[in-house]
């Protein structure tokens, strides 16, 4: 029974069965030839070598390969035990780190009852942003994420804010250093959406953010199957409905972008200023499912609804159309399935 549970409590370390025959036949012997704790564990001596090396990488025994013949000594279990336990500890600092960013921040789906609660977790999403971030919030409630939203753009990040209810209109909104790259306005009392780089979201009611004391819940997502929907819901069914107040000046050229809905802003800010623009692709095209490959062309046209003018055909439509060699082809972004080419990486230059 004292061996079974010693064999059981070795396994949750990792050593396999023929491993913990070999480090018991040690250990009985406390130092010993390699034939004599083959013969004790019922193992090639060729493993019992193997086996050894490792052994003694985790602390478990030495092998003195000096001596003639090879000898393998077992390390004190004291030694053994003092050496596994400082390597769990060492554990703790990492595992905790990790257990808290996922508790508190990214739960697959997280019931939020208290508005500052809320709020603190548009301020805590903010912060990990690193590409882009769509947020349509009550009006009334910007002045509370104002400072966490100019950091974000400060970082590069592609802010798109709607401020919806009746306080939209008189928003205060500086359009030298504004709060988010393009900033709506809609008088409806809109539901409050948030996503950031498609893979955190949270969805409440207008009230829940508008009022105290309401009842209402909001939800958090920690899903990428499940944010890109309410991508989706934010530009298909609520930004076209609102006004554009605010649209921030696009990144200098040259450009290179991982975001494929990133370059289309700026192409279309850089066109509508009246500068003349070639991107350069990283894409394949959509229906053969070849190799990527690189495509250089002028931008011709840019199909998109993000902010005025509007050139999209349907309301979530992005793309890049290039003139190359006096072809025209149209370049969408990952998971495209309209366009000609499904593009990966762009980069932008003003045309010389």
């Amino acid at each position: 029974m004292e061996d079974t549970s010693l064999t059981d409590r070795l396994e949750r370390l990792g050593l396999s069965e023929k491993e913990i025959d070999t480090y018991l036949a040690i250990l009985d012997h406390g130092e010993a030839k390699a034939s004599t704790i083959a013969d004790d564990a019922g193992v090639s001596k060729r493993y019992v070598y193997s086996v050894s090396e490792k052994l003694a990488d985790r602390g478990f025994v030495e092998v003195n390969d000096h001596a003639v013949p090879t000898l393998i000594q077992a390390h004190p279990p004291d030694e053994v035990v003092q050496r596994l336990t400082a390597e769990l500890e060492s554990l703790g600092p990492d595992l905790s780190a990790r257990w808290n960013r996922v508790t508190e921040q990214e739960r697959e789906f997280e019931i939020l009852k208290a508005r500052a609660t809320v709020i603190k977790r548009l301020r805590q999403f903010l912060a990990t942003a690193e590409d882009e971030v769509t947020l349509s919030i009550p009006a009334k409630l910007l002045p509370e994420i104002e400072d966490e939203l100019r950091e974000t753009v400060e970082r590069d990040v592609l802010v798109f804010l709607m401020l919806t209810g009746e306080e939209s209109a008189s928003a205060n909104l500086d359009r030298e250093t504004p709060v988010a790259s393009v900033v709506r306005v809609w008088a409806e009392r809109a539901p409050v959406l948030f996503t950031v780089d498609t893979r955190l979201g949270l969805f409440a009611p207008y009230e829940l953010l508008a009022r105290s004391n309401t009842g209402t819940q909001a939800v958090t997502i920690a899903q990428e199957q499940l944010v890109p929907i309410l991508v989706g819901s934010f530009f298909g069914n609520y930004w076209p409905m609102a006004e554009e107040a605010v649209v921030a000046s696009p990144p200098p050229l040259p450009q290179s972008f991982q975001s494929f809905r990133h370059a289309v802003f700026a192409a279309t800010r850089h066109r509508n200023q009246g500068t003349e623009v070639v991107a350069t692709v990283e894409a394949r095209p959509v229906h053969d499912g070849s190799e990527f490959r690189s495509l250089t062309g002028r931008v011709v046209e840019v199909r998109q609804s993000l902010v005025d003018p509007v050139r999209s055909t349907f309301a979530v439509e992005n793309a890049l159309v290039l003139d190359i060699d006096g072809e025209r082809v149209s370049v969408g972004g990952p998971g495209a399935f309209i366009e000609d080419y499904e593009a990966r990486s762009v980069r932008l230059d003003p045309l010389e």
